[in-house]
């Protein structure tokens, strides 16, 4: 092991109130999964416990294990981070299903004297319909992603670790509500596929591309960060920014295009397995 890594590792330490706060969630998950499982057996699979479980874990390990302090010397692990936030973790998080089993694992008195009456108010309900229409949910990660990636506020997140968890915050949820209209996990309502949607993730495809072509061609550092604290890993600055927007173009793609994929087949009419008629009742 290099200098460098037993340096970042050395500096790590576990973050208390993420981790715990992580775990709780998990356990809400499985307890709220056990008991509506018992009937609805057919939508509530192995597979939805360990996506969302999974997606729990990947979190952490982006922003609560020793991967953070590597983001802080590489605009490369920076931007795997930023992908992972982005894309992975909340496809996992929603394919799991996750509104009903975590208000179901939720103790009794909390739901029915706090929850309960919260999704009880008209406002707020048209607030969260508003949040996760097709243009506001677009817009809002979107706008996330360019925002945070302005080179005073990327410089700034790197050193204030308080804005850099709130970065990772705004990434997380306007990711949660942009895949929210193409999963629409249970119990909302399904929508069919339809064609707008491959107009809404081309053009989310169309921002990422933009910003990573104009950090791979850029001839000079855009991030003042990595050139007044050089890396221990001794990577050059515009090599360390070229790789690292060429892997955000290429894998961020990928998180556009395979699903992309997956509705364009649907919608042609060339599904390779047909819908489950048991599953299809469990999502009424």
């Amino acid at each position: 092991m290099s200098d460098a890594v037993r340096e970042i590792f050395a500096d790590w330490s576990l973050p208390i109130w993420l981790t715990v706060s992580i775990l709780i969630t998990g356990a809400l998950y499985v307890r709220g999964w056990l008991a509506i499982r018992k009937t609805r057996r057919e939508l509530f699979t192995e597979e939805r416990l360990v996506s969302f479980l999974g997606g729990l874990v990947l979190l952490w390990v982006v922003v609560g294990s020793p991967l953070d302090g590597f983001a802080d010397s590489l605009l490369t692990v920076h931007m795997i981070e930023h992908l992972l936030l982005m894309s992975a973790i909340p496809m996992l998080l929603l394919y799991g299903l996750p509104v009903v089993p975590l208000l179901r694992g939720l103790p009794l008195a909390v739901l029915r004297w706090v929850a309960g009456p919260l999704m009880r108010i008209a406002l707020l309900r048209r607030i969260a319909e508003w949040l996760v229409s097709p243009a506001i949910a677009w817009l809002g990660m979107n706008l996330a992603y360019l925002c945070w990636h302005i080179p005073a506020a990327y410089n700034l997140a790197l050193e204030n670790e308080t804005v850099h968890g709130v970065e990772h915050l705004c990434f997380l949820l306007t990711s949660l509500l942009f895949w929210w209209y193409i999963i629409r996990p249970w119990p909302a309502k399904r929508r069919p596929d339809d064609w707008g949607m491959l107009a809404y993730l081309a053009l989310g495809d169309l921002v990422m591309t933009l910003l990573s072509a104009f950090l791979a061609f850029c001839d000079r550092p855009v991030y003042g960060y990595y050139v007044t604290h050089p890396n221990p890993f001794h990577i050059p600055v515009l090599e360390d920014q070229v790789l690292g927007a060429v892997l955000m173009w290429v894998l961020g793609s990928f998180a556009y295009l395979v699903p992309a994929m997956v509705i364009t087949l649907r919608l042609a009419g060339t599904s390779d397995r047909p819908e489950n008629p048991a599953l299809r009742r469990a999502a009424r």
